[in-house]
Formats: C-alpha cells, sequence, structure tokens
C-alpha cells in the first residue's frame, strides 16, 4: 500500500449541531404573507473540526473495559501499536497522544537512536505509513517521542485512529500478580504481537536501565522494545524496554513516560 493510503474500513463520525433559536411575535395584517424561512439549524462541519472536537471532549482514547479480560482488551488497543521502520533495524511504538497538529508516538529512546527522519518510516496495522521526526528523548529514562503530522495522514484515516488510556491512578494501585499482556510489533509490517503477563512489581531497580522500572512475568520477542504493556482492561501501565529467556519482562514505568512528555514539550 502507498505511503498515507486510504484505509479499506473507515467508521465515521457524526456531530449534529443544535443551535438554538428565538421566536418573535407573530404579526398579522391585512394581506397573508409567506412566513419567513428559519435560519439553518444544522451548519456543515469538516472532518478537521469532527477532529479537534473529539480531542476537545476526550473521545480521541482507545475505550476501556470494566472487567479485567486480557483478550478483549487487546482488541481495543491493538491498532495504537506501530512499528518503527530504521533502514536496518525496527522497533515498536504507541500512539501516546493525538492532538490538534498531529500524533504523539511514544517509544523507547534506545530504539530512537537508530533513527533517521529522512529515512525512517512508522508502520500502522491497517496497513499504511508515514513520515515522522523527533520530538525529544528523556535524560533519565529510556523513553523518546516521534511527531507525525497530521498532513502525513488523510483526515478520514486520521478519525478511525486511538491513542492509548493512560492513568496514573491506575499504575499506583497495581499489586504483585495483577493481570498484564504486552503488545509490539512483528517481523511482518503490520503484524502485531500479543503476549500475556502478570505484574511482578512496579518499583524493581534494573542495573542496565539505571532505574526503577515495571517488572513482569512474560515474555516479549526481538522488536517489540518500544511497544506497549497494559492491564486486564487496556490501560497501558509502561513502555516495553527488554526482556530475558527466562519469561522476565522490564518496562518503563507509565509515569515516567508521562513525566518525560511534559519535560519535552513544557507543559
Amino acid at each position: 500500500m502507498t505511503k498515507g493510503g486510504r484505509i479499506y474500513r473507515i467508521s465515521t463520525v457524526i456531530i449534529i449541531l443544535l443551535c438554538g433559536m428565538t421566536q418573535g411575535k407573530l404579526m398579522w395584517t391585512v394581506q397573508a404573507k409567506e412566513p419567513s424561512l428559519p435560519p439553518h439549524l444544522i451548519q456543515s462541519v469538516s472532518g478537521q473540526d469532527i477532529y479537534r472536537g473529539m480531542i476537545a471532549l476526550d473521545l480521541s482514547y482507545c475505550p476501556v473495559l470494566g472487567e479485567e479480560d486480557a483478550e478483549r482488551a487487546c482488541e481495543n488497543v491493538r491498532d495504537s501499536i506501530v512499528r518503527i521502520d530504521m533502514e536496518n533495524a525496527y522497533g515498536s511504538g504507541v500512539i501516546f497522544r493525538m492532538t490538534d497538529d498531529g500524533l504523539i508516538i511514544a517509544t523507547n529512546r534506545h530504539v530512537l537512536e537508530y533513527w533517521r527522519d529522512e529515512a525512517g518510516v512508522i508502520w500502522f496495522p491497517q496497513g499504511f505509513y508515514v513520515s515522522a521526526r523527533v520530538l525529544g528523548s528523556a535524560q533519565d529514562c529510556d523513553v523518546g517521542f516521534l511527531r507525525v503530522e497530521n498532513g502525513e495522514i488523510g483526515m478520514e484515516t486520521l478519525l478511525t485512529l486511538r491513542s492509548v488510556p493512560l492513568d496514573e491512578a491506575v499504575y499506583a494501585a497495581l499489586s504483585e500478580g495483577d493481570m498484564a499482556f504486552c503488545l509490539g510489533a512483528d517481523r511482518t509490517a503490520g503484524e502485531v504481537v500479543y503476549q500475556e503477563a502478570s505484574v511482578g512489581e512496579t518499583g524493581r531497580y534494573i542495573d542496565i536501565f539505571d532505574g526503577e522500572m515495571l517488572y513482569l512475568h512474560g515474555f516479549a520477542k526481538e522488536g517489540m522494545s518500544g511497544g506497549g504493556i497494559f492491564d486486564g482492561y487496556g490501560h497501558m501501565i509502561g513502555l516495553l524496554a527488554g526482556g530475558t529467556w527466562q519469561n522476565e519482562v522490564a518496562g518503563v514505568p507509565v509515569d515516567q513516560v508521562l513525566q518525560a512528555y511534559r519535560e519535552i514539550v513544557g507543559e
């Protein structure tokens, strides 16, 4: 499929604007006249208007479940996982934020060490790819961000995308043994790898990352670095950063990801 190409399944979002109308007194004359037409009640809106409305109303996030179910939660968030292609290497990322001007993709800082703006592309599970540029990387944790301009993606396609749901309070409430799963890019562009896991510790110090990490019991494949770690409801709780052959997974906690973003963009 060509760069920024059209997706075959497109959801339509319809917003109806209801405008208030005041009604004046009716005045009768000797000769009856045709009543004047009321002002238009429904105004046309552009795709950009609908998109900005979604963001303003917090409708740009993937839904979360009311009860734990990792497989169902995966279906809600899997299309927010992207593959980051860097010529001779690839990694994963998540749609972290949708803004008026573009998409923010979160990934690992170590993934972005291979990135070049002029050559790198981001593949979406829906089957298209786009250019991006580095927004910045954190100094204190393994987190970095890419920015995709809205012009790279057709508006109809943009309206079908969703960012991952994040909540620092959800992370703070995690306990050992809680259900979790990891999502990342596969070797085949457009494919997503799903691996079930369980929470081990939320603040284990790991030397190789020189910081406290989210530690899970589970499995991660090569190329999944920068992908998402989610709880059983579908909240993102971390960015996948590494794993071992002993079924151990390490991720950057979501509170560190949010703090890195605030520092980089100045929010």
